[in-house]
């Protein structure tokens, strides 16, 4: 599958902490601009507010794929992948 078919996103609790470190310090920490600057789009990135969605939406397809019967594994996946449906139910019952 490529990589621009596959959606980024983190549990809010854990982006929050990444993003608050460096809006507080005012530079990139991690990636290809580590210890370059933040420009107003990145800070306005990092105030979480724009991503919020993206994360809301992954969120809600790893439960549905959960709840379905996927692995964690192939429930993350999932809900990372943009326009797939979620596989059949699997059955619990063991015949």
């Amino acid at each position: 599958m490529a990589e621009t078919n596959l959606r980024k996103w983190l549990k809010p609790s854990t982006r929050a902490a990444g993003y608050a470190e460096e809006r507080k310090s005012g530079i990139h920490m991690r990636g290809k601009k580590k210890n370059q600057p933040l420009d107003d789009y990145n800070k306005g990135l990092r105030s979480g507010y724009m991503l919020a969605q993206s994360d809301a939406a992954g969120m809600y397809r790893y439960k549905m794929a959960r709840d379905a019967g996927l692995e964690k594994k192939d429930a993350q996946q999932f809900s990372r992948e943009k326009g797939t449906k979620l596989p059949e139910k699997k059955s619990s019952k063991k015949n």
